[in-house]
Order: structure tokens, then sequence, then C-alpha cells
């Protein structure tokens, strides 16, 4: 398969698009005022244990406390797939470091074999501890944490305080595994354990000794600066997002990776002439005079990707609705009717449904639960293909995913990892309109929440002249359709309505004042 990787590096954002046989794929997007903080390690302050959620929130000086839960402070290994998408932690080692109470950022003291501490045993309020983020922000959730860092190298992860060893589960040929455990087992820096990426796969001893050093050296600098700072405080911030890139997924089955910036051009020139200079040649600058992502045809795509419904090639369609519980799919066939029969046209949308789930998912970096209802089907074979094709597709996807089998209402749940906010979040923002539900009050709606108003204050108060600010839609239709209405209510409460238009208020919006006074009495007669 042909990987391709296009950057645009602007001065207000960096978009990076990933593509496999010119087919948009993957778009990640950092912006100076919104950087990506998975990864970066602070000194933060207990501000609150609370053992019923076996949960602390951690004061990281961010807008937004962080979440630890008690299993991150100790967590499987497992759970170190978190940071890094590929790795795979292995081994029965223990960990060990810095005493749980201890201040300047000393790491918990438990092995492996023991149960989880609980939250109030290990913390309390007040205290400074050492942690590292593992989720960005998501909607009305800070930061998820972690007291287990983990330092990303070229082929290597380095885990301070643990003395196991593990291969990416990308590494799949056992020799290769075996000759790789043995390898690091020999040179695993004592009190810290190493994860072998998949770029580790086919290296020798020199390339892996050169990453521990440097990644010793990084956590050195942590740990020294974590004993002078006062928490809240940043230690380390992980790459930015072009040069991780570069780090992490720019390997030999990338073609080419072709950037707009001539000065982030020279900069992953020197980094590639360190680490892997045989990949130098696959870095191109781009001098086109059309916009680098116009050239590659990945900007109408990026339009797309924003869209509720996406069209298949066949003339089938499916639906993504985007929750705050989950993300729900739904397939169907739109204006493909087939050639054969009912069940044959089902399955092939179903097919091509399943092959575009895949890719929207990671386009669009949904994550969480994910509900997806394909169109019903007859034949047993038929729905195990469909669910083979899906799983195959999402081998292709960094982020970890799960798929259930069918269930007994015909849907398919899966999961997959969810780091960071959607792609649609760092593009749009909820409607000023509708509050990001996607419905307003119908005219007719908001004519009877005035009528109910206006009768509130008739029998209420004794005002002589009310004035009624409204959309100017609104302002029509009352004055258009409810004419009757309005004189009705100023004869029944002898008082004079007056109508004015204001285009700066939304179209279900309702303000009354006091026709005399001008003061607003909208809140006292709303109920």
């Amino acid at each position: 398969m042909r990987r391709e990787i296009v950057i645009n590096a602007g001065n207000h954002e960096t978009r990076i698009a990933i593509l496999e046989e010119k087919e948009l794929v993957e778009v990640m997007v950092e912006r100076p005022e919104a950087r990506r903080r998975v990864g970066d390690i602070y000194k933060g302050r207990v501000n609150a244990v609370l053992p019923g959620m076996q949960a602390a929130f951690v004061d990281l000086g961010l807008e937004k406390t962080a979440f630890l839960h008690a299993s991150d402070l100790h967590p499987s290994e497992s759970d170190l797939d978190e940071m890094f998408e590929d790795e795979e932690a292995e081994g029965d080692g223990k960990k060990d470091g810095g005493d749980a109470g201890g201040g300047g950022g000393g790491r918990g003291r438990w092995r492996r074999d023991e149960p989880t501490p609980r939250i109030e045993e290990a913390l309390k309020k007040g205290q400074e501890i050492l942690v590292q983020i593992t989720k960005e922000p998501i909607g009305t959730k800070g930061p998820r944490v972690t007291t287990q860092v983990s330092l990303p190298g070229r082929y290597l992860v380095l885990m301070p305080g643990h003395d196991h060893i593990g291969v990416s589960r990308k590494i799949e040929d056992r020799q290769e595994r075996a000759r790789l455990k043995a390898l690091i087992k020999d040179i695993r820096p004592k009190g810290s354990g190493l994860i072998v990426r998949t770029v580790g796969a086919e290296r020798g001893k020199k390339e892996f000794q050169d990453d521990i050093k440097y990644l010793e050296q990084l956590w050195a600098k942590v740990d020294k600066t974590s004993q002078r700072a006062k928490a809240p405080a940043i230690l380390h911030r992980e790459m930015e997002l072009t040069t991780g890139l570069i780090r992490d997924i720019f390997t030999e089955d990338v073609a080419q990776l072709v950037i707009d910036s001539k000065e982030e051009y020279k900069e992953i020139l020197e980094y590639l002439k360190t680490y892997v200079p045989e990949l130098s040649s696959r870095i191109k600058l781009y001098r086109g005079q059309e916009p680098i992502f116009d050239h590659f045809g990945i900007e109408a795509e990026l339009e797309k990707a924003m869209d509720r419904k996406v069209w298949l090639k066949r003339g089938g369609y499916i639906t993504i609705d985007q929750t705050e519980a989950l993300v729900a799919i739904d397939v169907n066939t739109g204006r493909f009717t087939g050639k054969k029969n009912q069940e044959d046209t089902i399955f092939k949308t179903n097919v091509e449904a399943a092959e575009e789930i895949a890719r929207q998912l990671r386009l669009r970096d949904l994550g969480g639960i994910i509900v997806l209802d394909f169109i019903d089907m007859e034949i047993e074979a038929n729905k195990k293909a469909v669910l083979e094709t899906l799983r195959s597709r999402l081998k292709r996807d960094r982020s970890r995913t799960k798929a259930f089998a069918v269930s007994d209402l015909g849907l398919v749940e899966m999961t997959r990892q969810r780091q960071r906010p959607s792609l649609a979040t760092y593009f749009n923002q909820d409607c000023p309109e509708c509050g990001g539900t996607g419905k307003v009050l119908s005219l007719a709606s908001a004519t009877i929440r005035i009528e109910r108003m206006l009768r509130r204050v008739g029998l209420r108060a004794k005002e002589k002249v009310l004035l009624l600010r409204v959309h100017p839609d609104l302002a029509v239709h009352l004055v258009e359709q409810n004419s009757d209405l309005l004189e009705n209510l100023e004869r029944t409460y002898k008082f004079r309505i007056e109508i004015r238009d204001d285009p700066s208020l939304r179209r279900d919006e309702i303000r009354l004042f006091r026709g005399r006074t001008f003061e607003e009495i909208t809140k006292q007669f709303e109920r």
C-alpha cells in the first residue's frame, strides 16, 4: 500500500494529512492557541481526593483540572498503550521509584502482583505529584493523567520506575520478537523499562543504545526540573505535531512526505540525518503556486468530512451523528438499487459502508463507544463477511479499536481509543442559534410562548404599553399571521403592544420591555 504524508504548515495552523493509495484517511490539526498536550509532563497539586469515585483531581495550571483514576496510579501494562498506539508492554518486573507520599513528584512503590492501592491511601489533598497527560480535555472533561511517565524515542519507549521489557504487537515475527527482547534485556538501564516500537524492527544494538542515551538524558532533565519546580508547573512538552509525526510514523512504508514550509523542511531533514538518514530522500519541498492541500485534492475531502451524510460510490450513504455518550452511524441503500436481488443489494451496500466507516472513523478521529446500524441481512455468511471487512479495515487504524459481533438487534458495537477531541472540534463550534442541538423553536411555538408571556403580564401587572423585541422572521410572522391574536390580547388586558424587529437576536429569542421606562421584564414573565 502506497502511503503519503502531506503537511500544510501555516503561521496560524499546521495541518497534516495521511493518504493511502491517494485516498485521505487521517488528518491532524494543531494551532498555537490549542496545541496538543498528550505526552506533556507536569508537577501537579492534588485538589481533591474522592474515595467514592476512586479518583483525584489534580491542578496542572491549565484551564481544566486533570482527572487521575486509582488505576492510573499503577497502570497495567496494557494501559501503557494509551500513550503509544502500537506498543505492548510485556514482562514481570516490579514498579519502583520514590515513595507515594514524597514531594517533588515521586511515584508510588507498588509491585505488579499487588492490588491497585486505594486512592485515599496513596494521595492526600495538597500533595504534589508528577503526572503525564494521556488524554486531551474533551467537552466538559479535563485532561486525564497517569503517574507512570513514558518517554518515546525513535525506536524505544523508556518507562522510568519499571523494569519489564516489551515489543510492539505489530512486530509479529516470533524470531524477531525474541531477538529484540534478548537485545534490550541486556542494555536496559537499571530502574527503567523499555518497549521496542514498531520502527525498531530489524534495528541493532547501536540504534537502541543511542535512543536510550537520549531518553535517559531527557528523563534526568525532567527529574531535575521537578525537584526545583513548585506545583503546578510543566516539566516537559511533547514534540510539536510535525516533529512528533516524523518520529512516530515516518517509516519505510511511507513513499514520500511533502511539506510547503522551507523552514520546517530543513528541520525535518536535520532530524532525519541524525536518526534515519536513509529516509531523507523521501522528503519533498512543495514549490507549486496552488495551495498544497488543493493540489493533492485534500481540501475538498476535508470539507466533506464535516458533513453528516457521506455518499458511497454505488449510490448508498451513511449518516454520522456524534453525541456526548456515543457515535451512531446508520447505513442506507440510497440511490443504489442493485441488479440481482434485495439481499445482494443490501450486502454490497453494507460491505462498501464498512470500508467507508473505517476510513471516516480515522479521518474524523471519532472515539469512544460507536454503534453501527447496518442494513438487516438474512444470510449469516453475509453478516460475517461485512464484519470481517470492517475489522480488516480497522487494522490500518493507529488507534486501538475493537468491533463486536452483530447483536440481536442487528447492530455492531465497537470502541475506538480516544485521546483527543474529534476533528470537527478543531473546525466547528456550536451554532449560536440552536446551541448545537440542530433545532430551534418553530415560529408557531415562539408565538404561543409570547402569548403566554403577555397573558401573565396582563394578569399580574397594570402595563399600558409593552415593547416586544424579536428576530425579523418572528416579527413578520406575528404581524402577518397573528394580528388577530395580538389585537385580542390588547382588548382583553387593556395594553398596547409594539413590535420591534432586531436582527441581532436569535430566531426564537424573545425580549419584553415596559413601554414607558424601557425596563426589561422578560425573566419576570417567562413562566
